[in-house]
């Protein structure tokens, strides 16, 4: 990926990788193989919402973001946090950028342990159900990444698409729902890193673009606008080709 203002020319990942980004890796690949060692490990640290709310364990909005489900869990955890993580910890400090981490990660898992109690009548195994990952930690971080640099360009190996940073939150989600649907995947913690993620940079202004609908509505105008344009120089191009070729065709 590049940015505007960068050398030109396509990077894969980031150019230095901060030691507080090394720690956190380091970190939840030790505690993963705690987790093949010793099965307590992801009993009692994984986030069930009946056990927070009723039994007092209450570490679990903490401990869970710490654990993963499999190697593929844990790897693409990490390597977004690598690949988005690694700028916004350059750019924010080590503390800033750990403390940003921590509130996502732990105010997602408030908000899954929370979120079964309010649809308890249309899911009631929600409330036993388990939660585990990185997951709300990484998107708050991806959501600070895309509020922080909203015009660097990203372009994706798979599918191979180029888009606005601004766009990854919205593209990720789309994504997860069109390919990964019958997967078990915690969407509501996902959204939760997001939305906690969201209101801490509203309230600190730490980003440099702040998410609103009218910003939406205003993107999607020069969206329109630049379709558009390219558009009626599709038709020009067309034009020309077609008068280049009636007057190929009069000479011939």
């Amino acid at each position: 990926m590049y940015g505007r203002g960068q050398q030109p020319g396509m990077r894969i990942g980031p150019p230095i990788t901060p030691p507080i980004i090394k720690k956190i890796m380091i970190a939840n690949a030790v505690i993963f193989l705690a987790q093949q060692v010793a099965p307590e490990v992801t009993l009692y640290g994984s986030l069930v919402p009946q056990a927070f709310w009723q039994l007092g364990h209450l570490w679990q909005p903490f401990s869970y973001m710490w654990l993963h489900a499999s190697f593929g869990h844990i790897a693409m955890n990490m390597f977004m946090l690598w690949m988005f993580g690694s700028q916004l910890a350059l750019a924010w400090g080590p503390k800033r950028f750990l403390r940003f981490y921590l509130i996502c990660g732990v105010g997602a898992g408030l908000i899954i342990a929370t979120y079964p109690y309010l649809i308890m009548q249309l899911n009631p195994h929600g409330l036993i159900s388990y939660t585990l990952g990185a997951s709300g930690a990484v998107y708050g971080v991806l959501l600070g990444y895309s509020l922080t640099w909203p015009d660097r360009t990203i372009m994706l190996i798979f599918p191979p698409v180029a888009f606005r940073a601004i766009w990854l939150i919205p593209g990720l989600f789309l994504m997860s729902m069109m390919f990964q649907s019958g997967q078990n995947i915690s969407h509501i913690g996902h959204l939760g890193g997001v939305i906690v993620g969201w209101l801490y940079l509203r309230r600190t202004g730490h980003a440099n673009a702040i998410f609103s609908i009218g910003q939406l509505k205003s993107r999607w105008k020069r969206h329109q606008m630049r379709k558009k344009l390219r558009e009626v120089q599709y038709e020009e191009f067309e034009a020309r080709r077609r008068e280049n070729d009636k007057r190929n065709n009069r000479h011939h």
